[in-house]
């Protein structure tokens, strides 16, 4: 017997609801008309083309993340079904990837159990609110990604944002010389007039109470603003005229999520540490899954397999058993020969294979990251316009830049860091001009781009990332919660050097830190071959320890949140503005007046 309750409500339906925001945006919205985004692909397709093939552990969380939008989205279909529904089925469309969906609707519905269902649900229980809310932040996410296709993200990226960041790395620096400065300055003061923000005056004094509280008033209302102007531009005109509707949504972004991100513990220090050893986890994982599967079948015995469960320890073996059971000096020596040859022979592999995919290929390809839907063919649409490439060389960006102010090369190696300069410079201007716009070097780097970091793969995990440290237990943090004492935090710094650390070979870092034993560098690998093991071991440690130091220096830029939000801000603005150059030519009142014609 057929159950009428059973049905979604009409909003849920994604393709009539696409159509009807796009009719009510095209018609009303005026300026803020986008053109229409492409249909998302099948949940069925969609899976089929994704390259990635997900882990049980994955999979898991996947479910356990729908199951968390059906029960706050769709309280009425979760309770009344019995098999799950797709999401994609349930709720419109929000990009044209459903994995991306996923984890923007796990945020969605945290930010609505939290902060609607908290005060909404004890007037009435109606979804009528919520799916309004929905389908607001559904129109928004769309427009957001038909913007991306007329901006160069490849330019965005790896040019403008490593600009900013390089500017507050040499901000810093200034503001905290290396020695003790003979005037008493405050940083903040130093780094302030270097890097000025409107939202971040005046500058917070612990003897002037008054500008505390007015630069956190300044914050929010800067926030606030920012949040008005986006939907000023994106809303449809029927939507924006609802005043109520509009604070609400400018409180729930402007407050809860941005202010908790980057006006809260996203800008602190000891927040950026602990996701740099979540991304090193992450890629050392990776590295340690393809090790174990290109090693696999090469050891053998009793005794690799009790060191594999770590049931034998080196140490507990005495110097002569240690001494017996190595390979000798020629043996090691030939295995590190082979081992460096298999890695040049992978090199050669794919820099030749990118070659000749980049030489083969009938014209350039698209900017980075346009389409977010893998694996399926996008239709020839007259409205999208192809997004202007930039004339800049990829070897001209800022990225390489601040890759070298970030290890402080032009102090610690300047030789090396004019001689970088000058093979850019010739690979740029020199006579073959590989590296210059249309060369060859250049297609290459841009393929290389085009292929490895597409938003589809990288994306719903830096949101699954971010979701999970923001609200731990799909819930917000408690307000009481404090932050890190000074010697958690010494300590997660500690843990960020060394977890970078491992990510380099010790013989390069102990060159390039100049970290020199008696050993120097040697080609073999140190091992008990002499009486004085125990000793080499104990040698090594204190290199490692010194390397470690130096790397913790470096990440000192990082350690002030007050000077953190000044490069957090200039980045969303810089992403506004290019996604929204409206907001860039129009104050926040003249684009209301303007939408609304008051």
């Amino acid at each position: 017997m057929a159950q009428p309750h059973l049905r979604p409500p009409v909003y849920r339906q994604p393709h009539s609801k696409a159509d009807a925001t796009l009719s009510s945006s095209s018609s009303a919205a005026g300026p803020a008309a986008t053109p229409p985004p492409i249909s998302r692909p099948s949940s069925s397709l969609s899976r089929h083309a994704s390259p990635t093939r997900f882990t049980s552990s994955t999979d898991a969380s996947n479910r356990a993340t729908a199951a968390l939008v059906r029960r706050v989205l769709c309280p009425h279909v979760h309770a009344s079904s019995a098999e799950p529904r797709p999401i994609d089925e349930l709720l419109p469309p929000l990009t044209s990837s459903n994995d991306i969906d996923l984890q923007l609707y796990a945020i969605i519905a945290i930010v609505v159990k939290e902060l609607v269902y908290s005060w909404y649900g004890k007037i009435t229980p109606d979804q009528g609110f919520v799916e309004e809310v929905v389908r607001i932040v559904a129109h928004c996410t769309r427009a957001l990604e038909g913007r991306l296709r007329t901006i160069d993200i490849e330019a965005l990226i790896f040019d403008e944002i490593p600009e900013l960041i390089e500017s507050h790395v040499l901000a810093y620096r200034v503001s905290h010389p290396a020695t003790p400065s003979p005037f008493n300055t405050d940083p903040h003061v130093v780094y302030h007039n270097l890097n000025p923000h409107p939202a971040l005056s005046p500058i917070p004094q612990a003897i002037k109470e008054s500008t505390i509280v007015q630069q956190s008033e300044n914050e929010m209302v800067y926030r606030q603003l920012l949040v008005q102007g986006a939907l000023a531009v994106l809303l449809p005109t029927e939507d924006l005229e609802n005043v109520f509707l509009r604070t609400l949504v400018t409180d729930v972004i402007g407050e809860t999520i941005l202010g908790n991100t980057i006006g809260g513990k996203a800008s602190e220090g000891w927040f950026i540490w602990s996701s740099i050893v979540k991304i090193v986890d992450v890629i050392r994982a990776r590295l340690d899954l393809q090790t174990s599967v290109a090693g696999e079948g090469h050891e053998s015995g009793p005794r690799s397999r009790l060191e594999k469960f770590g049931l034998l320890s080196e140490r507990g073996q005495s110097t002569p058993a240690r001494k017996h059971s190595l390979r000798s000096m020629p043996s090691q020596l030939f295995w590190r020969i082979l081992q460096y040859g298999y890695l040049t022979f992978l090199t050669l592999r794919f820099v030749i294979v990118g070659l000749v995919a980049t030489v083969s290929q009938s014209r350039p390809a698209s900017s980075f990251g346009l389409n977010m839907a893998e694996g399926v063919d996008t239709p020839p649409i007259a409205t999208m316009v192809e997004p202007p490439r930039s004339l800049r060389p990829i070897l001209n960006f800022k990225v390489f830049s601040l890759i070298s102010v970030l290890l402080n090369v032009p102090l610690r190696m300047p030789w090396l860091s004019g001689s970088l300069a000058l093979v850019q410079h010739q690979l740029i201007e020199g006579p073959w001009k590989v590296g210059a716009t249309n060369g060859l070097l250049n297609q290459y780097l841009r393929y290389l781009l085009t292929t490895h970091l597409h938003p589809a793969t990288l994306l719903p995990p830096l949101l699954s990332t971010l979701r999970t440290t923001l609200f731990p237990n799909s819930a917000l943090p408690p307000p009481s919660s404090s932050p890190p004492s000074a010697a958690q935090q010494k300590a997660l710094k500690q843990a960020c050097a060394r977890s970078l650390a491992s990510l380099c070979p010790t013989p390069v870092l102990r060159r390039f830190f100049g970290v020199v034993g008696h050993h120097g560098a040697d080609l073999i690998p140190r091992g008990d071959f002499t009486e004085g093991g125990e000793e080499e071991e104990e040698e090594e440690e204190e290199e490692k320890e010194a390397m470690v130091r130096e790397i913790e220096k470096e990440l000192e830029v990082w350690e002030d949140g007050y000077l953190n939000r000044h490069v957090a801000y200039a980045v969303l603005e810089l992403v506004v503005v290019r996604l929204l150059p409206e907001m860039g030519e129009k104050s926040v009142r003249g684009l209301m007046e303007t939408r609304l014609g008051s």
